[in-house]
């Protein structure tokens, strides 16, 4: 059987889709879907379901994947370290939440540089970005706030994060205030920062703790965590923020929690991977380094 053939297949069965494929492999789509025809008529089975968008395995299509990635991957493992000149040059390419990975995940990640890999990291406010770029190759690890559909991306939970309901001592006292009888109407007495206009953070805590829909605008809007946080600080306004990124705030006075929900909001990380993936010896030790350093997050 051509080797070549396999790598097509996998390819193929890791993207999920011909044209996804083609560009990956630097192919038209013609050529792969003649390869994937060809590969077909020596097994004499089909290994794809042909649908709308893309296409879908069969069950022997998963199990020709789950024998023959590990060792094409081998393979490739191999070849790249010859052509890096020493055994365990390897890059890392990470994909996630840009304050999550600028916190936790490069710090937890940083002895792996030790061990002479190197890493890209990638960073994107949506979930579906990052699992998009990973399930066309362009990463080999992603981290994300979405459990990923189908069976090309095999996800593990990583961490929860707790949210929490924040202002500057300056707005502590009329919020409080208002707290306990006004809920969601409180929005309508301070400013509010946001990472976008349709005040993701903020929704979710008030359809947790309010079981209502905010309806205020924003009136600052940056998309980034950190510098809602800096913005909140200073007294800009209220805003819903990760527990474990204004904790030091928090203990300084420069922030104050205005609410303490018997069971707080929690949002899940997840970490991602291509499937089969974990073969690759610098991805599964990305994994376990992640895994580790979640149990103290």
């Amino acid at each position: 059987m051509d080797l070549s053939l396999l790598r097509t297949f996998v390819t193929v069965h890791r993207a999920g889709s011909f044209t996804r494929a083609a560009a990956l492999l630097g192919l038209s789509q013609p050529a792969v879907t003649s390869q994937i025809r060809s590969l077909e008529r020596q097994l004499g089975r089909p290994l794809f379901l042909r649908r709308a968008r893309g296409v879908t395995p069969t069950t022997i299509g998963d199990e020709l994947a789950h024998r023959a990635a590990p060792h094409l991957d081998a393979l490739v493992e191999i070849t790249e370290a010859g052509l890096h000149g020493r055994v365990g040059a390897r890059t890392l390419h990470l994909a996630g939440p840009p304050e999550f990975l600028s916190l936790r995940a490069l710090p937890a990640l940083a002895p792996l540089v030790s061990e002479g890999l190197m890493m890209r990291a990638s960073l994107f406010g949506a979930a579906e970005e990052s699992l998009d770029g990973l399930a066309a190759g362009r990463h080999d690890l992603a981290i994300a706030t979405a459990r990923p559909r189908g069976g090309l991306l095999t996800a593990t939970p990583l961490c929860d994060e707790e949210h929490v309901l924040v202002a500057s001592p300056r707005w502590a006292r009329p919020a409080t205030e208002a707290l306990p009888s006004r809920g969601a109407a409180l929005l309508d007495r301070l400013p509010v920062i946001e990472v976008h206009e349709s005040l993701p953070f903020v929704s979710r805590y008030w359809a947790a703790v309010f079981e209502s829909k905010p309806t205020a605008t924003a009136t600052v809007v940056v998309p980034d965590l950190r510098a809602v946080l800096e913005a909140a600080s200073f007294g800009a306004g209220l805003a819903v923020l990760p527990r474990y990124l204004c904790e030091e705030a928090l203990a300084a006075g420069t922030l104050v929690a205005l609410l303490q929900p018997p069971v707080p909001p929690l949002r899940t990380y997840f970490l991602v991977v291509r499937a089969g993936t974990p073969s690759h010896t610098h991805i599964a030790r990305a994994q376990n380094l992640l895994l580790q350093a979640a149990a103290d997050w």
